[in-house]
């Protein structure tokens, strides 16, 4: 998305954009620091539809992310309400009393430790976020002992730096809005 001054002047949409020279229609966002698959529509009227779509919860959206720690299981389902961090935008919380229903599962892809420190242990997931709030894998996983490598938000006192956060935006699936075909994309896990 466009942003402020200089530094905002460059985004995936005006590169879009240009390259097509026409408009583009933001539908599926990521954090900053995310890497991975990014949905734009070419008309406002399929933007509509697949954000239809999308808070109909009939679009899957899967997730690769690297974790600090092993965790016990293999699979779960983290379910915990989010709210806004207001003091300390943009981070959101966990909050039982004012947070909005926020659920994600996930699978343990591989576990391992680092050669340089045995002790540093680190868990591979794939996550299926079930809601879509701001920061929720972010938020969910540092909740339960075992934030994102990398994350500068959730993760700073960690002790295991990374030269970026370790999730990424896998895998997209959803029917085509204007004759249903069932669409797969995939994004190559960079790290």
């Amino acid at each position: 998305m466009p942003g402020r001054g200089a530094a905002g002047a460059d985004h995936l949409t005006g590169r879009v954009e240009a390259a097509l020279g026409a408009p583009v229609f933001v539908v599926h966002r990521l954090d900053q620091a995310t890497s991975g698959l990014m949905l734009l529509a070419r008309t406002a009227p399929v933007q509509r539809a697949v954000n239809l779509a999308f808070a109909e919860r009939r679009v899957e959206k899967r997730y690769t992310a690297v974790v600090d720690g092993w965790l016990a299981e293999d699979r779960g389902c983290i379910d915990l309400p989010l709210a806004a961090d207001w003091p300390n935008r943009p981070r959101q919380r966990v909050s039982l009393d004012e947070g909005k229903p926020s659920q994600t599962r996930w699978c343990v892809l591989e576990r391992t430790t680092l050669a340089v420190d045995p002790a540093l242990r680190r868990t591979r997931l794939a996550l299926v976020p079930i809601t879509g709030r701001s920061h929720q894998l972010r938020v969910h996983l540092a909740a339960i002992g075992h934030p994102i490598v990398g994350d500068a938000l959730y993760a700073a006192a960690s002790g295991t730096p990374a030269p970026r956060l370790m999730l990424h935006a896998s895998a997209l699936c959803l029917a085509h809005p204007l004759d249903g075909r069932v669409l797969n994309f995939s994004s190559p896990v960079p790290f």
